[in-house]
């Protein structure tokens, strides 16, 4: 009794220790940060979202075909009886009375029982075993690298997103500041107005400008709700779940910061992306199948024994007397040779050999597109590192250009079509600014993870 109740406690003391560890897991996977940084999304959605868990759920799966695979070394065993009835309603049996044959006929029931143990292992096959080991075993990598991939794929997704709810969100603080500018004119044209300066048309179009502004500004604010909905979409959240973005000091220094080289870049994507390495392994897993196929033209050598005994109603023995009787033992090599197989052999080899024309084809494509992508990327950052040196030196003269027509306005020497004209071309260059600036933010970053290097945003 002792020993039964110390089992029951350490069983009881495994079993919750397991379920602790599993709602520990649970709880951390679904523990969200109070402030979502670039880092904290992409760590979230590694483990939240739904493409990446199949995939997992994927590579889970290919691993018990290893399994399975290595098994096909292991002998197979199995268990058969048979029990059956035989009845013969009509039997016929001769007996001599006084002298006399006397044929009579009766029914007669009879129980047999066939018992079985056999036993089967494969000698030889041509190295089809083996290879389809290394086959799984290739199919697992590339389930893993799929995993991988499809991590690459939401991390740049995500750093996407992020980058453009940054730039909307600086884009609202540009688009305030304007409205307060707009605003502040504004109130000044209404005391211009009141001490005759000013006609009520002049302040009608300062007050059409209040309204630009403030269309802009609640149209700015919807784009940045719409980036962080498609983050929260693909962080598996809730689209009405309060989200509070953190919004880092991007350097103007890291702008002008130089580019990688895209041959640099290339070269380094080739040797880390999993999508290329899953490609290259699927030419190997292309050879394996060719292997296996030609296989088949090889003899098939297996080793099989067994036991059997049976016993049957109506003997003079006992069951186990009759199964003692009736016990037989049997081993044997079994060769079977192929000879012909309506062309079934040659038909697979074939379409082997033209899957792995047609992996090296997608290694090919898969490598174009790569480069594509990199070389898209490049010139993209490279345009908007330009376009920013172009922009802050235009938003500088618009400045100053604007500064000057606002005293002469209020001077009385400019109008109000200028003085609007220039704030107008003013916000227009704060904005290019600002999208060259974000532009080669983005893709530089994007530059770097094809690299190898980790995603961040200093």
């Amino acid at each position: 009794y002792k020993m039964n109740s110390k089992r029951l406690l350490t069983a009881t003391f495994c079993l919750f220790a397991v379920l602790g560890s599993v709602l520990a897991q649970d709880v951390s996977q679904a523990i969200k940060p109070s402030q979502w940084t670039l880092q904290s999304c992409i760590d979230y959605a590694l483990k939240q979202n739904i493409t990446i868990r199949q995939n997992k759920v994927t590579a889970a799966s290919t691993k018990i075909d290893v399994l399975e695979a290595k098994a096909a070394r292991q002998p197979s065993l199995s268990f058969s009886t048979d029990q059956s009835l035989a009845n013969r309603p009509f039997q016929q049996s001769a007996s001599t009375v006084n002298g006399s044959n006397i044929v009579s006929t009766s029914s007669k029931t009879t129980y047999t029982g066939n018992y079985g143990l056999n036993a089967s292992m494969t000698l030889y096959n041509g190295g089809k075993i083996q290879k389809n080991i290394q086959l799984q075993q290739l199919n697992s990598k590339i389930a893993d690298l799929a995993v991988s991939s499809s991590e690459k794929t939401i991390e740049e997704s995500i750093t996407k997103i992020y980058v453009q709810i940054l730039y909307a969100a600086e884009t609202i603080k540009t688009d305030q500041n304007a409205l307060d500018l707009s605003e502040t004119e504004l109130s000044r044209a209404k005391q211009m107005f009141k001490a005759g300066s000013l006609n009520k048309a002049d302040v009608a179009q300062f007050e059409s400008q209040v309204s630009t502004d403030k269309y802009q500004l609640v149209s700015d604010q919807s784009t940045l709700a719409n980036y962080k909905l498609q983050l929260k979409q693909l962080l598996e959240l809730d689209g009405d779940e309060e989200m509070n973005i953190a919004i880092p000091d991007l350097a103007t220094i890291d702008v002008l910061s130089p580019l990688p080289s895209k041959s640099q870049v290339f070269y380094a994507a080739v040797n880390n992306r999993p999508e290329i390495e899953s490609k290259k392994l699927s030419i190997d897993a292309s050879d394996l199948n060719i292997k296996i196929a030609k296989a088949a033209y090889l003899p098939t050598i297996s080793l099989t024994g067994g036991m059997s005994t049976y016993n049957v109603s109506g003997s003079d023995y006992g069951f186990m007397k009759q199964l003692k009787n009736a016990w037989s033992n049997t081993i044997g090599v079994n060769v079977s040779i192929p000879i012909l197989d309506k062309r079934a052999t040659k038909s697979s080899i074939q379409r082997a050999q033209l899957a792995k024309q047609t992996s090296e084809l997608e290694l090919q494509d898969q490598q174009k597109t790569l480069y594509k992508t990199i070389e898209g990327f490049w010139l993209d950052a490279n345009s908007a590192q330009q376009q920013y040196v172009a922009a802050k030196e235009k938003v500088k003269s618009s400045q100053i250009s604007f500064d000057l027509i606002q005293e002469q306005f209020n001077l009385g020497l400019k109008n109000i079509v200028e003085l609007l004209t220039q704030k107008t071309t003013l916000n227009t260059s704060q904005q290019e600014m600002l999208q060259a600036k974000y532009i080669k933010k983005k893709k530089k970053k994007l530059l770097k993870n094809y690299h190898g290097d980790k995603i961040t945003l200093k």
